[in-house]
């Protein structure tokens, strides 16, 4: 039986298709670029595009459901285990800069194009971005419940400032404002969970009393 389009040689075209509009994304900006652009960086027809595809905006759309599905689902394990509020999110923290760290090209996409497009694709995924807000509102909520945060402080106020303190990091690097090392990264990590937890875990007499 003869390969179809999807595979062609042992190729996933829709994901090759799928990794130049990533490339070109990145490096031209979403609104500045066309599909012919995508198609040339893929090295495949114009046409083989919409085969996969209605429209650029599109695979914008995928690029971004696929990855932040990926932090949902993360998220959602992470918060499954038995640790403290703080490891767990020093682990949210983790994946997120990881993903950064391998990844850069897609997450400036995903950060710069949809995020903070308010009046566009960030209003259009809304309702999934939202979600990942309301997964750290529900660890630090339960934080609050057993003592060992503070209780005056809003949920969703805390989980606005913690992925607030990750996108400017993500920002700075993308925008070459601060180095980008191993080092950099790794720090990274414990000064943004250090910063936020700083203002929200409760002194230990009261989390002790309140055990």
């Amino acid at each position: 039986m003869a390969a179809g389009p999807e595979r062609q040689n042992g190729i996933d075209k829709r994901r090759l298709i799928l990794d130049a509009a990533i490339t070109v994304f990145a490096r031209q900006g979403f609104h500045r670029c066309r599909v012919s652009d995508v198609a040339d960086e893929a090295g495949v027809a114009y046409g083989l595009v919409y085969h996969y595809f209605d429209s650029k905006e599109e695979i914008l759309d995928t690029l971004f459901t696929e990855r932040w599905q990926v932090m949902l689902d993360a998220i959602e394990a992470i918060d499954a285990q038995e640790v403290s509020a703080r490891d767990k999110l020093y682990m949210v923290a983790s994946f997120i800069i990881d993903s950064y760290s391998h990844e850069p090209a897609l997450m400036k996409v995903i950060i710069v194009e949809v995020t903070r497009a308010a009046n566009s694709f960030g209003r259009a995924h809304l309702e999934m971005i939202d979600r990942a807000y309301g997964m750290i509102a529900g660890i630090v909520e339960k934080a609050q419940a057993d003592g060992s945060f503070k209780s005056d402080i809003s949920p969703q106020f805390a989980a606005m400032c913690f992925y607030g303190a990750i996108e400017q990091l993500l920002s700075a690097w993308i925008f070459d404002l601060m180095p980008q090392t191993e080092d950099e990264f790794e720090r990274a990590k414990s000064l943004v969970v250090e910063t936020i937890c700083a203002g929200l875990e409760a002194a230990p007499e009261v989390a002790a009393s309140t055990a």
